[in-house]
Parts: C-alpha cells; structure tokens; sequence
C-alpha cells in the first residue's frame, strides 16, 4: 500500500483525523495543540498522524488535500481545515453540530495515534 493511500485509508476510515506536528500526548507545535485543544473541548474521538518523522507525508497530505498548512482536520472524510478554522468551529458551537450530525450524539472519546509510512 502507497503512502498516498495509507492517507486516504486514515482519511476514509476514522471520524475524526488530525494530522499534526508530533502526537496528542507530545504536540511539536502550536496551531497542532491548538486543534487538539478544539477537538478535545467538542468531545470528538480523535485519530493522530504524526507528519514530522517523514517529508513525505506531508507532501501527499496536501496533494490530497488540496491544503498547504498542518494541522488537517477531517471529520468523516472532510476536510474541515486547520487549527484557526477548527478553533472558530469550536467556538460557533458549529464543530459540535458537525460532530453530531456525523457521529451521532454518543460517540467514545478515544485519542490514539496512528502511524503512516513510505
């Protein structure tokens, strides 16, 4: 499996996917903190992608995305944005409609990192 669709898999296949600079427990930086933070607050379960250990995953993140800046938030497979517009949503109380309509109102708070690789 491509690096590419070992994005896309994470991308497809978890609620929520962050893909930060460094992990939930260590954030290397703070638009990634600030996210978590958002994330964290609206009660979202949330799958990490550490892009730091690989160039490469960041250059196919945006080529997928379209989206230049880390971190990038996906709820259900859509890219919602990064840290400042993750921060708005939280703050308009529009990120916890968005999770509920997408994952329902009981939903486990889970943090867990995954890891993508070349």
């Amino acid at each position: 499996m491509t690096l590419r669709d070992q994005i896309q898999q994470v991308i497809d296949d978890e609620p929520v996917a962050i893909f930060m600079k460094g992990t939930p427990e260590m954030p290397a930086c703070g638009n990634s903190m600030r996210a978590l933070q958002a994330l964290w607050s609206a009660g979202a379960p949330i799958t990490a992608v550490d892009i730091l250990p690989d160039p490469q995953i960041r250059q196919e993140l945006s080529a997928l995305s379209d989206w230049p800046t880390i971190p990038q938030v996906f709820v259900k497979g859509e890219l919602i944005g990064g840290a400042d517009i993750t921060e708005e949503l939280f703050a308009s109380g529009e990120l916890e409609a968005k999770l509920a309509v997408a994952l329902g109102a009981e939903r486990d708070r889970v943090v867990k990192t995954v890891t993508v690789t070349a």
